[in-house]
């Protein structure tokens, strides 16, 4: 069984990280009775941990907000992975969060141990970060959204998409994706009844939380996957639909997922999805990745192959 002190971190960490348990969750995590919990409930209230119980049958736990917290305790591995995460929110896509995350990772340094601050030093002196200029968005839009994801709650937003004037839209937010660049929010747009990808920095001004809804069935088991389709190929004029005759592992390693969404097919081949706004694209893509494929969607790639097979024949006196 757990030592009391190391007990009650491992508890306070597990009401960090969701908003409601209840007791025999808990206890089951733990490897505690439900009386204990309680008494470990009580020895947090007591450090001045706001834990408030909530009404049922088996009852239940909620870390409560807005009140003077004692320190947070850290392991190594996590104060490190703080540290570098604040470092890299400096250099990020967040608007306004540059400084702020200076201040904080100033703060960090000064009380971590002297083993910490030389391991977070050495990795932040020897890192260059490459960053790509790109729109940014607002820490709070982020956090409301997030909060609503959370709270299976409804917003309003203005959008400027890329076709047409802005919009007003009502969505069931799902999650939010970062591809490093851009953030996106999935979400279910009820006017469209449908599910929709909306890139973060075209949201004007901060959405505005609205009715609560019941969460529907995700649109795919990966919602990094279900933008990566979107934006590889929904948004283009061709969607070319190929089978590349090599593993997807090597595939994805020539590949970004902005640009291609990946399925296997075997141990030797995996299909691929992708599209442009123009034919050559795609032929001059699949050309640099050196791979065999088969074409099967759209006609129209088939038969630019087919042309562009005749003129290349043509040009070494090769007569189709």
């Amino acid at each position: 069984m757990l030592e009391t002190s190391a007990r009650l971190l491992k508890l306070l960490s597990l009401l960090q990280v969701r908003r409601d348990w209840t007791g025999p969750e808990l206890a089951g995590r733990l490897s505690v009775d439900v009386r204990t919990i309680r008494r470990d409930v009580d020895k947090l209230r007591s450090l001045g941990y706001p834990v408030t119980s909530l009404p049922g049958a088996t009852g239940g736990y909620r870390l409560g907000a807005g009140a003077q917290l004692p320190p947070l305790l850290l392991d190594d591995d996590e104060a490190v992975a703080v540290a570098v995460g604040l470092r890299t929110a400096a250099n990020g896509s967040i608007a306004g969060i540059e400084e702020t995350s200076v201040r904080a990772l100033t703060k960090l340094e000064q009380v971590l141990p002297s083993r910490l601050r030389r391991r977070v030093q050495a990795l932040q002196t020897h890192t260059t970060a490459l960053t790509a200029a790109g729109p940014t968005v607002g820490a709070e839009a982020l956090t409301i959204i997030a909060a609503a994801c959370r709270d299976h709650q409804q917003l309003r937003f203005t959008y400027a998409s890329t076709h047409g004037g802005p919009s007003k839209r009502l969505v069931e937010p799902q999650g939010l994706v970062h591809t490093g660049r851009r953030w996106y929010l999935v979400a279910w747009d009820v006017s469209k009844e449908d599910w929709r990808t909306f890139r973060v920095d075209r949201v004007e001004g901060e959405p505005a939380p609205a009715a609560r809804f019941t969460p529907r069935q995700p649109p795919a088991e990966s919602l990094g996957e279900f933008v990566s389709r979107q934006l590889s190929s929904n948004v283009y004029a061709y969607q070319a639909v190929l089978t590349i005759h090599a593993p997807l592992r090597e595939v994805a390693d020539r590949t970004s997922p902005m640009s291609v969404s990946l399925e296997p097919v075997d141990d030797g081949k995996c299909l691929m999805r992708t599209g442009a706004d123009a034919l050559e694209r795609i032929v001059w893509h699949l050309l640099f990745l050196g791979f065999e494929f088969d074409v099967h969607e759209p006609v129209e790639l088939k038969d630019y192959i087919r042309t562009l097979t005749g003129r290349l024949q043509n040009s070494i006196g090769v007569r189709a």
